[in-house]
């Protein structure tokens, strides 16, 4: 299906208070998506054209769903099961990740709304899942969620690896790999995420940043406050359906009454 976008969703940076989107905000935040007005947005399999619109890098925990109400507590849990087998002499290092992602009831845990299936499929230009977690982890929640239909590539940690080391989020070499493997420059590509640090640091290489607030412990959110190495600020992701056009905000109502 090709869906034909008019809009432009992030024009919401140069509203709402405290002059939000002033000076960094609407130059990079317009530019990335400027070139995405009018684009077509096909499904992943087909792909957008390499050269046209913005390139959205999207997290996968407490970003695109809520992991910290149930799934993390669990993995703070076999963190701390895996430990202390680890110093009793009982596992390998090098399974940690296999054993801490080992959540039996994984799927039962989500909580995913399934508006933000509506606003991935409207947002203008390609998007692209960058998660530091293992594909045994993210590919049966992109399954589950029918996230992964709306990806054009799925980057986990096991694809994170530059001069044979493995370099996850943060790391600014995988990230530029990455945008010359995909042929997008870093003014094109919108990062949305909740962690600060991974905001951070490539905010500084010139990528556009979305920081994603409602997951956040209360001491982490601070109201009204928008920090310096984000561009927009929003508590959950569909609030950049919510704050977008009137247009699109009717046809995302009318699609979940009759889905």
């Amino acid at each position: 299906m090709r869906i034909a976008i008019n809009t432009n969703p992030l024009r919401l940076c140069r509203q709402g208070p405290r002059g939000w989107g002033a000076e960094r905000g609407e130059t990079r935040l317009g530019r990335a998506a400027s070139a995405g007005d009018g684009a077509a947005v096909e499904g992943a399999t087909g792909g957008a054209a390499a050269g046209r619109g913005p390139v959205w890098l999207f997290d996968l925990d407490d970003t695109l769903h809520h992991a910290s109400h149930s799934i993390i507590p669990q993995v703070n849990d076999l963190m701390t099961a895996y430990i202390t087998r680890l110093l009793d002499g009982d596992v390998q290092a090098a399974d940690f990740l296999a054993e801490v992602l080992a959540i039996p009831d994984l799927l039962e845990r989500m909580r995913f709304q399934r508006r933000v299936l509506d606003l991935l499929a409207r947002l203008p230009g390609r998007k692209i899942l960058l998660t530091n977690a293992p594909a045994g982890y993210a590919l049966p929640i992109g399954r589950h969620t029918r996230l992964h239909s709306l990806f054009h590539h799925q980057v986990t940690v096991e694809n994170m690896w530059v001069h044979r080391t493995r370099r996850p989020k943060p790391d600014r070499l995988m990230l530029q790999r990455l945008l010359t493997r995909h042929r997008v420059s870093a003014s094109r590509a919108v990062l949305v995420e909740d962690s600060r640090s991974h905001l951070q640091r490539y905010a500084k290489l010139g990528l556009s940043t979305i920081c994603v607030t409602g997951f956040l412990p209360a001491h982490a959110r601070r109201r009204g406050f928008r920090p310096a190495y984000a561009d927009l600020k929003v508590k959950f992701i569909l609030d950049l359906l919510r704050r977008s056009s009137p247009s699109l905000r009717k046809t995302s109502h009318a699609r979940a009454s009759h889905p």
